[in-house]
């Protein structure tokens, strides 16, 4: 169901709405064009890194409130059924801003810093898509698509950039490529340098947690900044900020200021910067022409326990194609366009935000085939709107672990993590899992049972047969390693 309250009259007749349907393992998108001539709206995305679906107070959190997000969710649409590209912080990140799922361009998993492949500058991302309108490109905070300089925003189609070019865990002389973490972990102060890089330079070394507490408010100044200087001109600003990922850590504003500890410190502080970018829109006369999308990455690493998010009951968590590990927060808000209070149930993923971005736009999409599909019309309110039918699961580097149609999930036999049976770690300290546990194939009504607790593939072969004639599909177009399956139309990463 879509549950809407009327759009303002005046709104419906300046966008006409192209649809299509979605054939499985076939890109499909449809691209809209205003029928009347608008102001170009200024997009900002901001994503989070590791944050659970259960992590904001309008999603059911508790011990901490966030009261912006809350807000912004009051007065905009709260999705209930997004999903990232991925489980997992370079793949859900190439998924996003390329409109692709990740394997089609070639990643997978999360570059290491000695990686020395990235995101193939030959793809067309969001900023470059905008730009073709006269949008300044910003981004901020993580980027984990590439580290070498040919891979950097800047090659990518911003025109500036602030922020670090991975996750902050990954300091160069403890990653060996393994989840094997040393234990000085969460004790050590002085770690090896995290280079924060501005434009294609580094500026500074982030060596410890101290400085690490700085990085919610220096990506939130700079998002500030970028906002006033840019108010004359349509704008694209991609705020990647790098918590709720650990090692966590908070600035002295918020440190002690929720009854969950250390992680609800920093969810306070991100509901923060999310109102202080906010004011600056209202300040300079931005709001009403501004659309804000909120996300994550992907689901919580749960085996860090107390530092941690999340799912809201949902099966297992980061790195799993379970709901748990891409069920994701998603709310977005556009006065005057997208109706106060809306509730979104339908299904939806970040790998189509490019293409819902081009159609309010009016831009081109890319020439490479694309993933994502346009749900401009859910954020119009079309209650008969269903542009996302179908959904694949991949993991790993290139194994098709589930596919999704309607409210049914099948998932496949396949090796994967899971957090269950595993007494979780706490303060810093990441507890086992097991990455190779044998998960069995199972069929879930997630209308029913979101949290994949019974299997029904015995009651309903007719839909099993259905999903894995879709699925046979999609690994003729995107192969598939479970079954050795080489795909006709994946493309090759960046080297």
């Amino acid at each position: 169901m879509f549950n809407v309250t009327s759009l303002p009259m005046n709104i419906l007749p300046q966008i006409s709405i192209g649809m299509s349907l979605l054939l499985p393992g076939i890109s499909a998108f449809a691209q809209t064009a205003p029928a009347h001539k608008i102001k170009q709206p200024n997009i900002i995305l901001i994503l989070m890194d590791d944050m659970g679906y259960g992590d904001l107070s309008c999603y059911g959190a508790t011990g901490y409130k966030t009261p912006n997000l809350d807000r912004m969710a009051k007065t905009g649409i709260r999705f209930t059924s997004f999903l990232s590209a991925q489980a997992v912080c370079s793949a859900s990140r190439a998924g996003l801003l390329t409109g692709c799922y990740p394997n089609r361009v070639g990643i997978s998993g999360a570059l290491s810093p000695t990686a020395e492949i990235g995101l193939n500058p030959s793809e067309t991302t969001i900023p470059e898509v905008l730009k073709q309108k006269g949008y300044k490109t910003g981004a901020i905070g993580k980027w984990h698509l590439g580290h070498l300089r040919q891979f950097l925003p800047l090659q990518q189609g911003f025109d500036e950039y602030l922020g670090l070019p991975y996750s902050n865990d990954m300091w160069p002389v403890f990653f060996d490529g393994s989840r094997n973490f040393p234990k000085e972990y969460a004790r050590k102060l002085a770690f090896p340098e995290l280079p924060l890089i501005k434009n294609n330079d580094k500026i500074r070394e982030i060596k410890t947690l101290e400085d690490q507490s700085e990085l919610t408010t220096i990506y939130t100044e700079t998002a500030v900044d970028f906002i006033n200087r840019n108010k004359k001109n349509p704008f694209f600003l991609y705020m990647a900020h790098s918590m709720p990922h650990v090692p966590l850590a908070v600035s002295a504003k918020f440190k002690g200021k929720s009854s969950q500890g250390l992680y609800g410190d920093v969810i306070m502080e991100i509901d923060w910067s999310v109102g202080e970018v906010m004011k600056a829109l209202e300040k300079n006369g931005l709001y009403k022409n501004t659309l804000v999308v909120f996300t994550s990455d992907n689901g919580p690493w749960l085996n860090f326990g107390n530092n941690a998010g999340s799912t809201g009951g949902l099966r297992e968590g980061k790195g799993d194609s379970f709901e748990g590990g891409q069920r994701v927060p998603c709310i977005m808000k556009w006065p005057g366009v997208i109706a106060e209070g809306t509730i979104c149930n339908n299904l939806s993923s970040t790998i189509d935000l490019l293409p819902t971005f081009a159609a309010i736009t009016n831009s081109t999409l890319p020439a490479n085939k694309i993933d994502g599909v346009n749900i401009l019309p859910l954020l119009l309110g079309d209650e008969n709107a269903n542009p996302r039918e179908t959904f694949l699961y991949y993991y790993r580097k290139n194994s098709l672990e589930a596919i999704r149609k309607g409210t049914w999930k099948l998932v496949f036999a396949h090796p994967g993590r899971t957090y269950i049976g595993f007494k979780p770690g706490s303060n810093g300290f990441p507890g086992p899992t097991n990455e190779n546990f044998q998960h069995e194939e199972g069929l879930y009504d997630l209308r029913r049972d979101p949290g994949e607790r019974y299997d029904v593939k015995e009651y309903y072969p007719e839909v099993v047969a259905e999903l894995k004639k879709l699925a046979d599909e999609a690994r003729l177009d995107l192969g598939d390693d479970i079954q050795q399956i080489k795909g006709a139309n994946v493309r090759e990463v960046g080297h």
